[in-house]
């Protein structure tokens, strides 16, 4: 829907977020994040936050169709390694979103898991995210566990947020670190500029990272130095493992928002795979191991750039 609106005497010398909330059939936060996603123009430019508007100025926003709220069974293959009456592991494919979001809503796991399960998938996570316990990101694949039942939900979130949930996850990454096991704790929290992003901040969440270099490579053919890495999680804060390795100069091979490289089109998107989830099953205590191999896109990487194993 496009809202147009020009700017009355008495809002002279007004922000453009502000006007648009006053003014317009959003909340001042939802003028904001129209904002930060170029939907907002002033006089035909594109407006920013901390815009000034003049009286006459003609101020326009494209208001995106309301979502469903509720997400709809869709007929999606799973790869399930697991099921019983509480809970169920899925292999999850790179390109798959997990949950419905603005953008995406439709053709995600949730669609999937609530045609697979019927009603018997547990409500805790809400509408949208009805059985989902853990996230990862749309171009990573691996190990995700989703919850049939409340008592499940409840029981996994708990483990979660006690660090009993080993998630590990695997990755080709630029560079060559010279310790073989290392560390990186460094808070995050939203990029106050790129809103889609994360980033350290003194004032962040805690996040922590175990790192273990499995391998070292290096081409003859001058394409530069990769690892591959073991990604232990501590913390789980979204992005947490892509911005870690950024921040310490090894973003991940392909990554679309913190690789600032040119191998995204050789990979379809970041080379970061979950392929270890250990846990205690929330009913029976039994020890709960799994694991799933890399992407063939790790190997087709290695072998375009030309890069063997080397040593430090």
């Amino acid at each position: 829907m496009l809202w147009t609106q020009t700017v009355p005497p008495e809002r002279d010398g007004s922000r453009a977020d502000v006007v648009l909330g006053a003014l317009g059939p959003l909340s001042r936060s939802a003028a904001q994040r129209l904002i930060a996603e170029n939907r907002v123009r002033l006089n035909g430019e594109t407006a920013r936050k901390n815009t000034r508007v003049k009286a006459g100025d003609r101020l326009e926003a494209d208001i995106p169709e309301p979502e469903p709220a509720e997400a709809r069974p869709e007929a999606i293959p799973l790869d399930i390694l697991y099921e019983d009456a509480d809970l169920l592991v899925v292999n999850k494919p790179r390109g798959l979103v997990v949950h419905p979001a603005p953008g995406h809503p439709g053709g995600t796991l949730v669609n999937a898991l609530l045609h697979h399960c019927g009603d018997s998938l547990s409500g805790i996570g809400g509408v949208r995210r009805p059985g989902i316990v853990h996230r990862i990101d749309k171009d990573t694949g691996g190990l995700l566990v989703a919850a049939k039942t409340d008592f499940a939900h409840a029981a996994l979130s708990a483990a979660l947020k006690a660090h009993e949930i080993e998630r590990v996850y695997t990755c080709l990454a630029r560079g060559c670190p010279k310790a073989d096991t290392f560390t990186v704790d460094a808070p995050l929290g939203r990029h106050p500029v790129r809103r889609k992003e994360q980033a350290v901040l003194r004032d962040g969440r805690r996040a922590v990272t175990h790192v273990e270099v499995l391998a070292r490579y290096a081409g003859k053919t001058g394409s530069g130095r990769y690892s591959r890495l073991l990604c232990r999680l501590e913390t789980g804060r979204t992005h947490q493992i892509r911005v870690h390795l950024a921040h310490i100069g090894h973003p991940i091979a392909g990554d679309p928002l913190y690789g600032a490289d040119k191998s995204a089109p050789l990979t379809g998107g970041q080379l970061l795979h979950a392929g270890r989830l250990s846990f205690t099953h929330p009913r029976t205590g039994g020890d709960m191991r799994f694991t799933v191999p890399e992407p063939a896109a790790f190997q087709e990487f290695l072998y375009r750039k030309g890069l063997e194993v080397c040593a430090i």
